[in-house]
Order: structure tokens, then sequence, then C-alpha cells
């Protein structure tokens, strides 16, 4: 399998309506390759959502080509785009999105549940405890979201993204509704994760977390107007 994960060419995105045409990106081209953690920043208004959404899949490109692991998912139907997403992406977002009627585990367990073959429950056990495991939340597992802090719902959003070993996460403003301290709290449990081999496309207009990621783009007006490559030491 490549160690490209995802891989964008020349994509732009435009919003048409009757009477006006607006570019929301032009001639995007990234690779993010395995292991990698991607940060994009930029102001308001630069396509930093329209990104993130063709990133995701919620969207498709008015032109260009997108490929996640070497698959073509330019031009895919809704149902399509649905599968693929569900196998190969996993999202955090800065709202959490959980569920407060269930608990802590079964939020985690919910993107295994939607697999086209559910696994075995077994499985499904075993991977929830690993994945609660990794953002230290193991012993919050019997609560439920309503319980715990913004931060902690937070790290059980992002065992959620985790669980279904997706070939990136996608992780969208992740303190954007966090205090400083829960924030850094975050960005530490991103941090361990990438380290240990976890690759990561965050979306964030705070330079200080962007500082965090080891390749740094920035949008301007729906255009890449700074790559910061990898620091390699030699």
């Amino acid at each position: 399998m490549t160690d490209i994960k995802i891989e964008m060419n020349n994509i732009s995105k435009v919003f048409e309506t009757d009477t006006i045409e607006t570019h929301a990106l032009r001639d995007i081209n990234i690779v993010i390759r395995a292991g990698e953690y991607v940060s994009i920043a930029g102001p308001s208004g630069c396509g930093k959502s329209t990104m993130l959404s063709l990133l995701g899949l919620l969207d498709m490109p008015s032109s260009g080509s997108y490929k996640i692991e070497g698959l073509d998912v330019s031009n895919l139907s809704l149902d399509e785009a649905a599968h693929i997403r569900n196998e190969k992406i996993g999202f955090v977002f800065q709202s959490f999105n959980l569920i407060d009627e269930l608990s802590v585990f079964d939020n985690v367990a919910l993107p295994l549940q939607y697999k086209k073959q559910v696994p075995a429950d077994d499985f499904i056990k075993d991977r929830v405890k690993a994945c609660l495991k990794m953002v230290e939340m193991g012993h919050r597992a019997d609560h439920k979201p309503n319980q715990l802090s913004g931060g902690q719902q937070q790290r059980v959003a992002i065992a959620r993204a985790l669980v279904a070993d997706p070939a990136i996460l996608l992780v969208d403003e992740p303190t954007g509704n966090l205090d400083s301290k829960s924030g850094d709290t975050v960005m530490a449990v991103l941090a361990e994760l990438n380290n240990n081999g976890t690759t990561i496309c965050m979306v964030t207009h705070d330079a200080r977390y962007a500082d965090m990621t080891k390749i740094q783009l920035s949008l301007l007006d729906g255009q890449i107007v700074k790559n910061k490559p990898l620091k390699v030491a030699v």
C-alpha cells in the first residue's frame, strides 16, 4: 500500500448562483503521507471550511483530482462518498458531536456499528477499550457525555474518530470550545497519537497550535500561500 494517504492535484471549488460565481478554492495541490501531522490555517473566509469539506468527502471539487490511499474519490455519489468516508476518514469537530443518551463506550463504538460489515462484538469491545486508553478515558467508559468536562468530551470524540482505524484523522478547530488548559491537553493527546503513527490533518485559526504540527499550510483567498515542510535532522 502506498504511504501517500491524501493527494490533491489542481483542486478547485466554485460555488455558483444565478448572479454570482465564488471561487472558494483555487488550484490546491497537497500530499499527506503516512504519519505526517499537517495543519491548515488562515483567516476567516480563506477557504478552510471548504477545504475540510472536500478532504472529508462532505462535498466534491469542481475540478481537479483527489485520491485517498491511491483511490480516486473526486466524483463519487453520495452513497459512495459516505462509504469511503466511514472506512477511511476519522473526524474530530470542535463541537464534539457526542450523543448524550449513549455512554462514552457506545459513542466511541458507533463508527464500527455503521461499517458495511459490522465487526464481532468482542472485536468492538477490545477496539473501543484500546482507543479510550489511547486518550486516557478508559475510566469514563460507562459515563454519559454530559457527565464529562469539555476537554474530556473532546478526548472521547478523538477516540471515536480513531476506532475504525482510518487512513487519516481530520480535526476541525479541536480547541475552539475549550479553555486554554483543556485545549493544551487535547493538543498533547493529538501530538502523542501522531508520535505513535496516526496521520493527522488539522484545521485551526490558532497560530500557536498550528506551530505544533510538523507541516503547516496557510490559506488565503482560497489558495495555499505558505507551505512549511517537515524539519529533518541532519
